[in-house]
C-alpha cells in the first residue's frame, strides 16, 4: 500500500470514528424521526390494504379464489367498484356510496389484486396501487405477498413512491419484510421484521426493522426498534414504547446523543 492509499484509508477511518462519536444533531434527529414516521404511515396504509387480499380459501383455483375475494371486498367496502377479470380484481374506492373504511383506514384511489398462485404450500398475490390514500399518505407502487397454509407469517417485497399529505414529505423506496399478527390478532395490527430503503427529501435512508409492532390506528409503531442509516453519514437506533392509549414515546440514540418525543395522531406533542 503506497503512502497516498494509507492516507486515504486513515482519513476514512477518522471520518467514521468522528461521525460515530458525534452522533446526530438535534435537527438531524428530528428529521430522522419525521422520515421514519412518514415511512411508517405509508407502510401501515399498504399493509392494511394488502390485508384485504388475503380473504380467500387456500388451495382452490386462482380464478375461484379471486371470485371469493371479490365477494369479500364488496361486503366490507360498499363504496368500491370491483371488477373481476380472470384472477385479477380492480378496486376503485369511493365510486359508490357507502362505507370506505377497513382496519382503521378510509381508502381512496385504486388497487388491483392478482391471485398468481394458490396452493396449500405456496400462495402468491400481486398488488398494484395507484394513488391509494387514507387521507394521510398517498402511494403508487406494487408488492408481492407470499405465504402458505402452515405459515404464521407473510413475506412482502415491494416498491413504491409515496407522499405524506400533511407536509408534502415524499419518498421512493423498496422493502423486503416479514409480517406476523399481533397477539390481539391481525385486525389490531402486525409485527414487522426486515429491511426498507427509500430516498426522501434529505437523501437516501436504510432501515433495519426489528420486532416492530404496528397497530392500524396508530401513527407510528408502539414497540420495537428501527436501526437507521441516515443521509448524514451517521447511524441511529429509534425505539418505540407505548405510554397510554393515545401516546407513543419515540427514543432516538446516536453516538452519545439521545433524543425522545411523545407522538400522538395529532403529531409530535412533546420533545
Amino acid at each position: 500500500m503506497n503512502a497516498t492509499m494509507r492516507l486515504s484509508l486513515l482519513a476514512l477511518v477518522v471520518l467514521s470514528i468522528t461521525s460515530c462519536r458525534n452522533g446526530l444533531t438535534a435537527a438531524e434527529a428530528r428529521a430522522s424521526l419525521e422520515e421514519s414516521a412518514a415511512e411508517a404511515e405509508v407502510s401501515g396504509l399498504t399493509s392494511s390494504s394488502a390485508e384485504i387480499g388475503t380473504h380467500f380459501t387456500i388451495g382452490m383455483a386462482v380464478n375461484d379464489a379471486a371470485s371469493e375475494l371479490k365477494t369479500f371486498v364488496e361486503s366490507q367496502l360498499p363504496c368500491a367498484r370491483v371488477t373481476l377479470e380472470a384472477a385479477t380484481l380492480t378496486i376503485e374506492y369511493g365510486v359508490n356510496p357507502g362505507a370506505c373504511s377497513y382496519m382503521g383506514k378510509t381508502f381512496s384511489g385504486s388497487h388491483s389484486i392478482s391471485v398468481m398462485r394458490n396452493e396449500m404450500s405456496d400462495v402468491l398475490v400481486h398488488h398494484v396501487w395507484t394513488d391509494l390514500s387514507d387521507g394521510d399518505a398517498v402511494v403508487t407502487g406494487e408488492a408481492d405477498v407470499t405465504w402458505s397454509l402452515a405459515a404464521q407469517s407473510r413475506h412482502v417485497v415491494y416498491t413504491y413512491d409515496w407522499m405524506r399529505e400533511s407536509d408534502a414529505r415524499e419518498g421512493a423506496g423498496e422493502g423486503d419484510i416479514t409480517q406476523t399478527a399481533l397477539a390481539e390478532g391481525v385486525l389490531t395490527g402486525i409485527e414487522v421484521n426486515g429491511e426498507r430503503h427509500w430516498t426522501g427529501r434529505s437523501g437516501a435512508w436504510d432501515l433495519t426493522v426489528s420486532h416492530v409492532q404496528m397497530r392500524w390506528i396508530d401513527p407510528i409503531p408502539q414497540a420495537g426498534t428501527y436501526t437507521l442509516e441516515t443521509p448524514f453519514d451517521k447511524s441511529a437506533d429509534l425505539s418505540f414504547m407505548r405510554i397510554d392509549a393515545n401516546t407513543i414515546r419515540a427514543t432516538l440514540s446516536s453516538g452519545p446523543n439521545t433524543f425522545a418525543w411523545n407522538v400522538t395522531a395529532l403529531g409530535i406533542t412533546d420533545e
